[in-house]
């Protein structure tokens, strides 16, 4: 399969699993959400990197990359089940995926050079981004107010920069699927602390926990694909697709959750993640 191809199926399987976040946490406590799906991500994870035999000796160096990983990407899971439990996803979801403007910005500020090209996708994704947020009004249905909405998916676009920066360190020291299960075993510790000391509940409803293993299945899947694709022509071209997976859990909220949007809001969408696309070249 072509580069291209596998970034499509990671954005469709982020897609799915974002879209089914906004589902299942109208319901359920977020902390057990996140526990249930990166407990089972975590076994998938472990269970892929062990079948490969992808294991290395852990040093100082990554052991301290780990727990930056796993700490940073535990502030942006919980600011993103939080953003997407009050949503919609249409206002979400293309704020969190700013993580690449902010990944830019912290290229530029560590000297490397920006091109205007690329100041320009920025202006662009803002501008999408304002688009979507300013024509939404009160018949949109049982919209929450918007400031906290995003500013969690704010902290959850940082929380993820910061996972990448400690990952792309990470994985020079180490490899990728093995980055990925020890940034996932530290998240779940984390996750287990919030749910000892503000005495949540480790195990949902049990209906929820068919949907919760599916969330864990697809975000293992996403992350396969990417990882696959790191040695395939044009691999590029998989970080274009997959800094899409907005649309498609967009779209599903706007079928089956009825979180309606306007022509324009969605021009606005596909504005934003145009630029992201152009970002991820």
């Amino acid at each position: 399969m072509s580069a291209l191809g596998l970034g499509l199926i990671a954005a469709l399987a982020w897609g799915v699993h974002d879209f089914l976040v906004r589902f299942i946490t109208q319901k359920n406590a977020i902390g057990t959400c996140i526990f249930v799906v990166l407990l089972v991500g975590l076994i998938l994870q472990s269970g892929l990197t062990l079948a490969t035999g992808n294991l290395q000796a852990m040093t100082g160096q990554s052991a301290a990359l780990s727990l930056g990983a796993g700490l940073s990407f535990a502030v942006a899971v919980f600011g993103l089940y939080a953003a997407f439990q009050r949503g919609p996803l249409w206002l979400a979801a293309p704020i969190v995926a700013c993580f690449s403007v902010l990944s830019v910005g912290f290229a530029a500020v560590t000297g490397t050079h920006i091109t205007p090209a690329q100041w320009g996708a920025v202006l662009v994704i803002l501008c999408g981004i304002g688009i979507v947020a300013g024509f939404a009004d009160e018949d949109q249905g049982d919209i929450p107010p918007k400031g906290l909405t995003m500013l969690y998916a704010a902290i959850t676009a940082f929380g993820f920069t910061a996972t990448f920066e400690f990952g792309q360190a990470l994985t020079a020291v180490s490899n990728e699927m093995q980055s990925a299960m020890l940034t996932r075993a530290v998240t779940l510790g984390v996750a287990i602390g919030v749910l000892v000391i503000w005495k949540i509940p480790f195990w949902p409803d049990r209906r929820a926990v068919p949907v919760l293993c599916v969330m864990g299945l697809t975000d293992c899947i996403a992350i396969l694909a990417i990882v696959s694709a790191g040695d395939l022509p044009d691999a590029q071209y998989t970080a274009v697709a997959t800094s899409m997976y907005g649309l498609p859990a967009i779209w599903l909220a706007s079928v089956f959750l009825k979180e309606r949007m306007r022509a324009l809001q969605w021009g606005g969408c596909l504005l934003a993640f145009a630029g992201l696309g152009y970002i991820a070249l």
